[in-house]
């Protein structure tokens, strides 16, 4: 199987940046898209190129860390699914594919497919915790947590933060990450009490950072990995308008 890529090449976040052409044959369908960009890196490296430069970690789809634009697409053409996990059986053989990092301005260019996503993580210091004193470990089931409660909170922690939202929003907003972290923890009884005040915390964090706001476009969800639902944002805005409306 064989691919032409079009990959972004930028040296540092002060470079314009282009887009380079290579063809990498001898390709499994089997292949995961970035161990693609191995083979492709493999044959730069010893034909004395500087090979490509882009994130990556656990290589299961869980860790947030692999994330790029292919076709217009973040993360690619196939729907609850991480860079890492997009295999070549959803290509055709000669396709020609054009690869590019998140492109958002809270997220600048390090170098050619990375970029710095520490803005998410000033987030989450801004108030993605817990600060009430829980003593000692709990005995089991001693805080009942309703199913329904369960449930959503878990649907909102399978965020991985990956910073694809952010990709895709026209505004590049990270309304759906932020909303997932704060309804992950605002969902359950030990994170209720500080609800309000931390989705006021996040968000006025989210917005210094330089995120656009969010018009409800529905983009986020399209290519979330995890599925995240739009739902989310909309308990998120709830929090902020019932802070405000709260008497002292």
């Amino acid at each position: 199987m064989k691919l032409v890529l079009k990959i972004w090449r930028q040296k540092d976040a002060a470079d314009r940046g282009r887009l380079v052409r290579y063809e990498v044959d001898d390709l499994s369908p089997d292949m995961s898209f970035l161990e693609v960009l191995d083979v492709l890196n493999e044959r730069l490296t010893a034909a004395g190129d500087e090979p490509v430069a882009f994130d990556h970690d656990c290589r299961e789809g869980i860790c947030g860390a692999c994330g790029v634009v292919i076709d217009g697409t973040a993360h690619g053409p196939q729907r609850a699914t991480t860079t890492c996990q997009l295999h070549l059986r959803h290509f055709a053989d000669g396709q020609t594919v054009t690869v590019e990092p998140w492109r958002a301005r809270a997220f600048p260019v390090v170098k050619d497919l990375v970029v710095d996503r520490g803005a998410l993580d000033r987030i989450i210091e801004a108030g993605g915790y817990i600060t009430a004193p829980t003593g000692s470990a709990p005995d089991a089931h001693a805080t009942p947590v309703p199913k329904p409660a369960a449930d959503r909170a878990f649907e909102a922690a399978a965020c991985i933060g990956c910073g694809a939202c952010v990709a895709a929003c026209p505004n590049g907003s990270a309304m759906l990450f932020t909303a997932a972290k704060t309804t992950h923890l605002g969902t359950l009884p030990q994170g209720e009490p500080e609800r309000l005040p931390r989705a006021v915390t996040m968000v006025a964090a989210q917005d210094a950072e330089g995120f656009g706001g969010c018009t409800n476009s529905g983009e986020c969800t399209a290519v979330c990995p995890k599925g995240i639902p739009l739902e989310t944002i909309g308990r998120l805005n709830r929090d902020v308008l019932g802070a405000a409306l709260r008497p002292g």
